[in-house]
């Protein structure tokens, strides 16, 4: 019978919709679900099994329980020395063994985050007892939707799984099963370690074997000595194993890596732990109790696997069902979160404080019943969703190891970690290879329709069409009932129940970029050239030596000309598949720069929306939905394409060649590069920069760098981890950067400590409407002071600087060489900060403009200002409106004069008996800055301003200058109207 019709949730075919609804976790996680108390099981038939006689008595075996009805008694000598084996030093020591490695964490937990231990971080998923007919035949009903409100039936805890089954047998033989990612190996990690420290007293020896290091072991071992090799300190327990009642437990992990033979045609029976045997007859044997049939035996295994062990030999079958109630998710994301270290060195209250917030965002989109909260019934996505929000708010500084691209790459590895989808395929195709190739097309096609919901008729064009063989066949089975629900899972939006989406939206964004990058989208004709063309390659290696031999002894010149012909058509086809990465970076290129995609916020924002939500009210279901945006892709192509990432990717078994990747950077100067050089809005440039980020090729990225000679990303709020991007991108020159804006960034003295180094070469420095206070301020000044600096105008309006932040400056302005323009444009200064700006300002040698507007001084602090201003070398204007100067003020202003004083200072919008020739500047800025201004101020002095205007007009009679006056008083009168309105 082929494997197709053999394989567990075989439904019938075509039906996408009912494939089980076990969803997956992660392997090798910290995850996992929530205990609850058990609740006896389904009553189902059992079959009676009998050893044979010659082994240590006769054995019944019934539905997996056993009970000995001739057993030899032991000696009391022997229960004596079991006793002092089992209090002996050597399990002491095997515990001590066991949980230094099994409490290690892989590391990614190190990289993407602080690393927690099992006891710190651990929710336990919820296990629901199973049986073998509900394997075969799973529940059409059991959709997500039904698991997300339903509370799991006959659950059951991991402590629990060997009490007596509904028969009142014992348990011997248990089955763990669950779809790739279930967080199946974590659970048994957190099994031994509770081992280890006392919470599972029931077994006195726990002994786990990887099925994975078995299955690479072909020589013969005995049982003891495959103990004694992997476990050395259990030398002097092994000998007592055979001959005393000790409670032992083998856990068998992975058991889909093995191919076991139950026949006796196929793995003869074995009950002598001395004997060599192959590792999988060891494992059957334990399994049959031939071997040690007192012993206890857990085995974790897909649910393709399942029914590689006959029913009669299993007591329990426990299926892992993941976060199935949202308290669950809250709870890992509270204490996952909530962790000390979490949120890096920042001060404690403030760090509490984020992650207070983050948290409770977090549960709040989590009530809603979004599609997040489906994706995290699954552990190993509860895993990936606080490494992302770690990575988006807790990175002050980005190693190269730390890419988004890295942490999607690094949690494949961690759930699938090289392995082949089906063990008895001859292919031996690993799991992501599969995914790539099958998962990876219909999300490619997705991303280029834009679309992100598939029909059944989707998947069936995608993964059915091109089903030819028996094999590939029953690989398709394999992957609907082991990984499937990994990747896709059902719409939860009202009227698209019957759809598919892919659990976490970036990761269709991350396959469909792995499926370009592979190669995959090939057409047929390339199929087949790609074919022949190695086919072609090898046949002239083969004529090459005959043509030599021939050559030598006949003179037949046309033989060479015939080999000639024969290296033609591999070298025509180098360079079709040269084209090919000319088209790969050709769509990178066009997907990066999409024109309609903008305005759209950038890709880390988009990130964080799609986890922690949209505040404010839902959309209705009858609105039109926004269009699908999916500019992840191309920077995904770009991480793919980074030494690190293709590393991690061999070991999943795709490869990607290092030829290919340079072949393909180097087609992308002639398109990325150029394409970069244009004006990109602020947003499009962050993900221009997070694209080069990610890309992680330093030549590549330095070239794209020295093209952009003005950096605008105003109104990008700079969180810590876009400042570490824009730091880490920009430090691969040494450039100085024409412009760098980053106005209404929300910046902190934090950020500027980041992006310190490349403050120090930008010429133009814009950092209006940043909430920068003193201490913003102090690492101003230290920017300043430094050596290398190479600020010549810097803007900080509409900052809290105050008095202190005013001292700051100050001392930056004396020392200083390369400043000539400082605006500190309505920055609460007062007359205290005014007066330490002119006492320090005599020492500077290079400042012409100095703007001090709408800082409320008074007659005093803007004189003294000026009277500096006199004797500066330089300074030839100081900007001192919207300030509290008085008309006595006004008039000792007013007769300043250029050729005389050496300075102007812009006032009000007269100079004496004429219109100011800065007036349009004035308004100007005033109409840039209304919306940050306090607006009845503002009209006041508007009022102000045009009294002024008035007076200075009736003073003087000539009509030139009255038009003028009359012009700019309509101008004011304009704004005073607009401003009442409120249309302004």
């Amino acid at each position: 019978m082929s494997r197709a019709m053999q394989c567990q949730g075989c439904l019938p075919w075509g039906s996408w919709a009912q494939l089980p609804q076990s969803l997956a976790g992660r392997r090798g996680t910290h995850s996992v679900s929530a205990c609850a108390a058990a609740v006896p099981g389904r009553v189902w038939s059992c079959s009676p099994w009998h050893s044979p006689s010659s082994c240590r008595g006769c054995v019944r075996y019934q539905g997996g329980s056993q009970e000995n009805s001739a057993q030899p008694g032991s000696s009391r000598h022997g229960q004596s020395q079991l006793r002092n084996v089992a209090s002996s030093g050597a399990i002491r020591k095997h515990q001590k063994s066991l949980s230094a490695w099994f409490s290690h964490q892989p590391n990614e937990e190190r990289q993407f985050g602080p690393s927690f231990s099992l006891d710190a971080v651990h929710v336990d998923p919820v296990i629901r007892e199973s049986s073998l007919e509900e394997i075969l035949k799973p529940s059409p009903d059991l959709t997500i939707q039904n698991q997300l409100q339903q509370p799991c039936r006959k659950v059951i805890s991991l402590h629990n799984l060997f009490d007596v089954d509904a028969c009142g047998q014992q348990v011997k033989n248990v089955v763990l099963y669950g779809t790739v990612g279930t967080g199946k190996s974590t659970l048994i990690k957190k099994m031994v370690v509770d081992w280890c420290h006392g919470r599972l007293p029931r077994f006195e020896l726990v002994i786990p074997f990887s099925c994975e290091d078995l299955s690479h072991s072909h020589a013969h071992v005995s049982l003891r000595r495959l103990i004694t090799k992997k476990y050395q300190h259990l030398r002097d327990v092994v000998p007592a194993l055979e001959a005393s009642s000790l409670r032992v437990l083998f856990i068998l992990n992975g058991l889909e890596r093995l191919n076991l033979d139950f026949r006796l045609a196929g793995t003869e029976l074995c009950c002598d732990p001395n004997e060599p045997v192959p590792p999988s007859a060891i494992v059957v044997n334990l399994l049959r109790k031939y071997l040690l049939p007192e012993a206890s035996i857990i085995v974790t295994t897909r649910p393709s696997a399942v029914r590689r062990i006959p029913g009669k030999y299993v007591g329990r079958y426990a299926e892992i069902c993941g976060f199935s109630d949202t308290n669950l998710q809250k709870l890992y994301f509270q204490m996952r979160l909530s962790q000390p270290g979490c949120s890096g060195e920042q001060s404690q209250d403030r760090s509490s404080a984020e992650q207070e917030n983050l948290v409770e965002m977090l549960s709040r989109n989590l009530e809603r019943h979004n599609q997040i909260t489906a994706a995290c019934f699954l552990p190993s996505y509860c895993w990936l969703v606080c490494t992302t929000l770690h990575f988006l708010y807790f990175t002050r500084t980005v190693p190269p190891s730390q890419t988004l691209t890295g942490i999607y790459t690094s949690f494949l590895r961690l759930n699938f970690s090289g392995e082949v989808l089906d063990s008895t395929d001859p292919t031996h195709i690993s799991m992501m290879k599969y995914v790539a190739k099958t998962v990876g097309k219909l999300a490619y096609e997705g991303v280029m329709s834009r679309k992100t919901c598939f029909s059944e008729e989707d998947l069936r064009q995608c993964f059915e069409v091109e089903m030819k063989t028996e094999s590939e066949l029953n690989l398709l089975e394999v992957f609907r009932s082991d990984v499937f629900r990994f990747f896709l899972s059902p719409c939860v939006q009202p009227g698209k129940e019957h759809t598919f989406v892919f659990t976490i939206p970036a990761m269709q964004e991350y396959l469909a970029a792995l499926y370009v990058v592979l190669g995959e989208k090939k057409t047929l004709a390339q199929r087949v050239g790609k074919e022949l063309s190695e086919v072609m390659g090898k046949v002239s290696e083969d004529v090459a030596v005959v043509v030599n031999i021939i050559s030598k002894v006949l003179p037949l010149r046309f033989l060479p000309v015939l080999f000639n012909l024969l290296k033609i058509f591999p070298r025509y086809f180098s360079r079709v598949s040269g084209k090919d990465r000319d088209a790969i970076a050709h769509t990178m290129a066009e997907e990066l720069f999409k024109e309609e995609d903008y305005y759209n916020d950038d890709v880390l924002d988009q990130i964080n929306s799609s986890i922690l939500g949209v505040e404010g009210p839902m959309r209705h279901p009858d609105e039109a939905p926004d269009d699908e945006v999916f500019e992840l892709f191309p920077i995904f192509m770009g991480g793919i394409l980074s030494r690190r990432n293709r590393a991690i990717l061999e070991q999943l078994g795709c490869s990607i060649k290092n030829l290919a990747a340079f072949e393909i950077a180097k087609a992308m100067k002639k398109t990325v590069i150029r394409k970069g050089r244009k004006g990109l809005p602020p947003s499009e440039l962050m993900d221009y920069l997070f694209f080069l980020h990610e890309f992680q090729n330093e030549r590549f990225t330095a070239e794209a760098i020295r093209s952009l000679r003005a950096v605008n990303l105003s109104s990008v709020k700079m969180t810590p981890l876009k400042c570490s991007v824009l730091a880490s991108v920009m430090s691969t020159t040494c450039h100085e950067v024409e412009e760098l804006n980053l106005t209404s960034c929300n910046l902190d003295s934090g950020s500027l400590r980041t992006l310190f180094p490349v403050l120090l070469r930008c010429k133009a420095l814009h950092l209006q409407l940043n909430s920068l206070g003193s201490d913003a301020c102090k690492e101003i000044r230290d920017l300043l002071l430094h050596d290398k600096c190479v600020v010549s105008s810097l803007r900080l309006a509409n900052n809290p600087v105050g008095e202190q932040g005013a001292r700051y400056l100050a001392e930056a302005l004396a020392g200083n060489r390369s400043l000539t323009q400082l605006s500190l444009l309505h920055t609460a200064l007062g007359d205290p900060g005014a007066e330490a700006i002119a006492q320090h300002l005599a020492k500077n040698q290079h400042l012409q403009e100095l703007n001090l507007g709408y800082n409320s001084l008074t007659d005093t602090a803007a004189l003294r200002v000026v009277e500096v201003a006199k004797r500066h070398e330089t300074l030839d204007k100081v900007h001192l409106y919207f300030n509290d100067i008085s008309e006595d003020g006004k008039r000792a202003l007013d007769s300043l004069r250029m050729d005389r004083d050496g300075v102007r200072a812009l006032v009000f919008l007269t100079a004496g008996t004429d219109v100011s020739d800065y007036w349009s500047h004035i308004l100007n800025v005033v109409q840039r800055n209304l919306p940050f201004w306090d607006r009845e101020r503002v009209r006041q002095h508007l009022a102000l301003l045009l009294q002024d205007l008035e007076s200075s007009r009736s003073q003087t009679a000539n009509p030139w200058r009255k038009a003028k006056f009359l012009r700019v008083e309509s101008e004011v009168k304009k704004m005073l109207g607009k401003l009442q309105d409120g249309s302004l």
